[in-house]
């Protein structure tokens, strides 16, 4: 049984800067600040992570109550501004889960920064959220290898702990879905349709690096 470990933004979907908008116009309700900083950093970084920075930076106390006010005030501008914004499928996903799906040797999760009700948004605006059960969030963590080890947690649940590390793929754009992938013992699939240019990710060491997923026959020779 081969398992595959999506991320999100960059991999599955480009939403043309939906979740950083979403953050801006959350922060503006939620604390009165108008404009999001361009000095931190969101590509393959956890929501929590992203809003502890934010908190930060603003002076803003980083506890669990506003934290939850911020993520609520998220949760409420994020899918106006995804029907607002020009998104789209990235190239060769849609053929690819279809493929996917229908194989008895294969499961479909989730490994993404996004909050877990973010990501049930992202995914839904492009009708992707029906392949995708069970997943690892960035509702608690910080630490990007962290969500690996939740999503990694309910994959061995849900076999019974009967789960083939070779056979666990970890899919994104960024380095830091690489390091994840590492920090599990799974291997990595490398896309070069996000944050991260493709010389970027072959620096990183990826077991395999494409342009993008529309590479259907290297990918299939991968889950053989």
């Amino acid at each position: 049984m081969h398992t595959c470990l999506f991320d999100i933004d960059g991999t599955l979907i480009s939403t043309g800067g939906a979740g950083k908008q979403a953050m801006e116009t959350a922060l503006a309700s939620a604390f009165g600040i108008t404009q999001l900083t361009d000095a931190i950093s969101f590509a393959g970084r956890t929501d929590r992570a992203i809003t502890r920075d934010i908190f930060l930076h603003f002076g803003i106390e980083d506890s669990q109550q506003n934290w939850e006010r911020f993520r609520s005030a998220y949760l409420e501008h994020l899918p106006i501004v995804l029907r607002e914004r020009q998104g789209c499928v990235l190239p060769g996903i849609a053929t690819l889960l279809a493929e996917l799906s229908e194989r008895k040797d294969m499961t479909l999760a989730l490994l993404t920064g996004n909050t877990q009700a973010g990501a049930r948004h992202k995914l839904a605006r492009y009708e992707l959220d029906h392949y995708f059960e069970f997943g690892g969030f960035g509702d608690v963590h910080v630490d990007r290898c962290d969500v690996a080890r939740d999503a990694l947690r309910e994959v061995q649940q849900r076999a019974r702990g009967d789960v083939d590390l070779d056979r666990v793929w970890v899919i994104g754009d960024t380095i830091f879905d690489i390091q994840c992938g590492r920090s599990i013992g799974a291997r990595v699939i490398a896309v070069a349709t996000g944050a991260h240019t493709a010389d970027q990710l072959a620096a990183a060491n990826p077991d395999c690096l494409i342009t993008d997923c529309s590479d259907l026959p290297r990918l299939r020779a991968l889950w053989s």
